[in-house]
């Protein structure tokens, strides 16, 4: 298959379906070939919301795609070490690029919300459930890719984060751990510059994922004057599809100028204004650090449309408000 990103090999953990599955159907259908992971290749009963492994691989041959379903656990460290194995003797030793999504405490984070839990009234074993999978299973993941990748001399490591590591949000081990995974990107950025392999963090905006939608569907009987209730319904309604992080991680895989955004977090609005392409539906997403999209969420319309995109909130300004010193 011919695209921008025929002959590459690729990694995205955790795409049965959400933000991960998206990313594997763009980076497929751009000519890549695709290994994906997840716990399982066909349904399992704890699950609620739909999606495998087998049904993503489906999706992305039908559009033409090369896509490998590995059935893996990024808690177990042994599964990590088996899949990256076969990619290289499968590969010969390639390996392009590297998603770092698997997340398992999505149902545990929304619960723990809708409770109104502080950190001390979670289970002991909330940290685990929310990093283990994610932040730790990140690095992990990570330390293997850069042991294939370095010999080439090349390649793209990419965590999806979020803002919520840089604010009181959700849960604290979420917050950490989003905060973690930034750091991560830059700091790993360091010691891979030299070898030409680009780390970096990726920040979709709200994405109108499965578990996203079935939440929502759940709380269509709160009171309609309440106010965080609209703002978190306008998020949803007017959220990227899971496809438009995909298409931000293919023009980053084909940037021949990655390394210049190396160690730094990049939002997916921010990718798609700088190489002029809109969600897989048609639709333009705004900038969430712009005032227009500010003035959108909290419902002053009127104001929004005045308000050109471009005049956005500095970014220099939430470093200083959230400097610790």
């Amino acid at each position: 298959m011919s695209g921008p990103l025929a002959g590459k090999v690729c990694i995205v953990t955790g795409a049965s379906r959400g933000i991960g599955k998206g990313i594997a159907l763009q980076l497929g259908e751009a000519g890549a070939t695709v290994y994906i992971t997840g716990r399982g290749l066909s349904p399992s009963g704890d699950v609620k919301v739909g999606g495998t492994l087998q049904s993503t691989a489906e999706e992305i041959e039908s559009r033409g795609g090369k896509c490998i379903p590995v059935q893996c656990d990024h808690g177990n460290d042994e599964d990590v070490n088996k899949l990256f194995e076969r990619v290289k003797t499968e590969q010969n030793g390639r390996l392009d690029v590297l998603v770092n999504n698997a997340y398992s405490g999505v149902t545990a984070i929304a619960e723990s919300v809708k409770a109104g839990n502080t950190f001390w009234e979670e289970e002991d074993g909330m940290w685990d459930t929310i990093n283990k999978v994610g932040l730790r299973g990140h690095y992990i993941a990570a330390v293997h890719a850069a042991r294939l990748m370095v010999p080439a001399k090349q390649g793209l490591i990419i965590n999806v984060s979020s803002p919520g590591g840089l604010m009181h949000f959700a849960t604290i081990p979420y917050c950490i751990g989003k905060s973690g995974c930034d750091r991560m990107a830059s700091e790993c950025a360091i010691d891979l510059r030299k070898h030409n392999i680009a780390y970096v963090s990726l920040w979709p905006g709200a994405v109108r994922t499965e578990h996203v939608l079935s939440f929502g569907k759940g709380n269509e009987d709160q009171s309609a004057d309440d106010k965080a209730s609209k703002m978190m319904k306008r998020m949803i309604e007017t959220g990227e599809t899971p496809e438009f992080a995909g298409k931000a991680v293919v023009h980053l895989a084909a940037d021949p100028n990655i390394m210049k955004k190396s160690g730094k977090i990049v939002h997916t609005t921010w990718v798609a204004n700088e190489h002029g392409y809109s969600d897989v539906d048609g639709r333009h997403h705004l900038n969430p650090f712009s005032i227009k999209y500010m003035l959108t969420l909290t419902g002053h319309t009127w104001l929004a449309a005045l308000m050109p995109e471009f005049v956005r909130f500095p970014m220099w300004l939430m470093a200083v408000m959230n400097h610790h010193f």
